[in-house]
């Protein structure tokens, strides 16, 4: 694709980004095939193609619009695009630096702003999101309909962690919402890794990883908050720990990305590289185990709901479908499954009515194989699939967490 990026973005680190991009797409519309927002309205500017080319006249000409704001808005950067594309195009880049520039060219009206805020101030401190969902909760019969479906049922306590005991040590990212929304998800994943030997160390002092302020908008915050995360890490990894194990996707994703957003960092360039290098997904660490030490009892018939977050961004699609079996627990197929939720982040709670049709579109894929149980990978997409009352929806290692047959005897 040709460019003539105007002067004022050409040559900035910015400006190299989105030209590299948009040179790399060749238009061939392969990406509106797996795009779920295109799939759902039909319009060409509601495509991965068709953002691009709004995205290259805004650099070209300086000139943007509301419009244009809603369609990148309506993006749920599922990356579903770019696993399809032929030129590996990295649509997620420009995008990231699109809505950026959307936001300082254009102003957002008063009640999205504040609104947005909102959420930035509610999601990143643990202890007010807390109070607002029991709050919700108190009274929930008196909130419309479309927000009260958006509380989730209270979650399970979390059980005992085992004590810090192997050689072999991992630090896991405990993240802002899933201590309150699934307390026990990093308590079941501290206890399965602690049957294959190696001590799972809570980090509570790095909680969220940035995505939340980066999928606002927040950039500069974001990439803030990554550099305390790092510094935080940094002494633990030095004093052996071996990698940075996250139990929801979307954290592993963009931890992952660290080493992109910081590369033009003097000072965390380096660091943000040996922090994304050493980042895993729980699925990653368990499948590189012997299985044999978890011993687990025979499980429900299953669906797999693997998140954007694991397949397209952290490109391991398949990954827990195949631990799944090799444990030997049966699957039941799942149509279109490159397909989004409609989660995305805080994209079911800006993109409400999007989501929700999305939500539901999903599930009926879920369940056409009549599992009893839907297992996923992201907490923010278990609690977006579960709000709908049907098929229970489960994380998957805290479900594999109660198979286990015997009480944990290693020592």
């Amino acid at each position: 694709m040709d460019t003539q990026l105007a002067d004022w973005i050409r040559d900035t680190p910015n400006g190299k980004t989105v030209e590299r991009v948009l040179r790399a797409c060749v238009h061939c519309g392969f990406c509106n095939a797996t795009c779920p927002t295109y799939q759902l309205l039909g319009d060409e500017l509601d495509g991965p193609r068709g953002r691009i080319y709004l995205m290259k006249q805004m650099f070209e000409t300086g000139e943007v619009s509301a419009s244009t704001r809603q369609h990148l808005d309506r993006c749920l950067t599922c990356r579903s695009c770019e696993t399809t594309c032929p030129s590996g195009v990295r649509y997620h880049q420009l995008l990231d630096v699109g809505r950026n520039t959307v936001e300082k060219l254009t102003e957002r009206p008063l009640g999205e702003r504040l609104y947005r805020r909102l959420l930035r101030g509610v999601i990143l401190r643990p202890r007010l999101f807390a109070a607002a969902l029991r709050t919700g909760e108190t009274f929930r019969s008196a909130l419309p309909a479309t927000l009260a479906a958006k509380l989730p049922p209270r979650a399970a306590t979390a059980r005992e962690r085992p004590p810090v005991r192997h050689a072999r040590r991992v630090l896991l990212l405990e993240g802002c919402v899933q201590p309150e929304l699934g307390p026990n998800i990093n308590a079941a994943a501290a206890r399965v890794l602690d049957r294959l030997g190696i001590s799972a160390i809570p980090a509570p002092l790095a909680g969220c990883c940035g995505a939340i302020e980066f999928h606002l908008n927040a950039q500069a915050a974001s990439l803030d908050r990554a550099r305390r995360n790092i510094d935080l890490w940094w002494p633990l990894l030095e004093a052996g720990a071996e990698a940075i194990v996250q139990t929801a996707s979307g954290c592993g994703a963009f931890v992952k990305e660290y080493a992109e957003l910081l590369a033009d960092d003097p000072r965390y360039a380096a660091k943000a590289q040996y922090i994304s290098e050493r980042t895993r997904d729980a699925v990653e660490i368990v499948r590189a185990e012997p299985l044999e030490s978890l011993k687990l009892r025979p499980g429900q018939r299953l669906a797999v709901h693997s998140p954007c977050t694991l397949q397209h961004a952290q490109k391991l699609g398949g990954a827990l479908e195949d631990l799944l079996r090799r444990l030997g627990f049966d699957l039941t197929p799942v149509p279109d499954a490159h397909l989004c939720c409609g989660s995305a982040g805080t994209y079911a709670l800006t993109q409400t009515e999007l989501a929700s049709t999305l939500r539901d579109r999903k599930l009926d894929a879920l369940e056409s194989g009549r599992p009893e149980l839907i297992l996923t990978a992201n907490i923010g997409c278990q609690v977006h699939l579960g709000g709908a009352g049907r098929t229970p929806v489960r994380h998957w290692i805290e479900w594999l967490d109660e198979r286990a047959v015997l009480p944990d005897t290693r020592s």
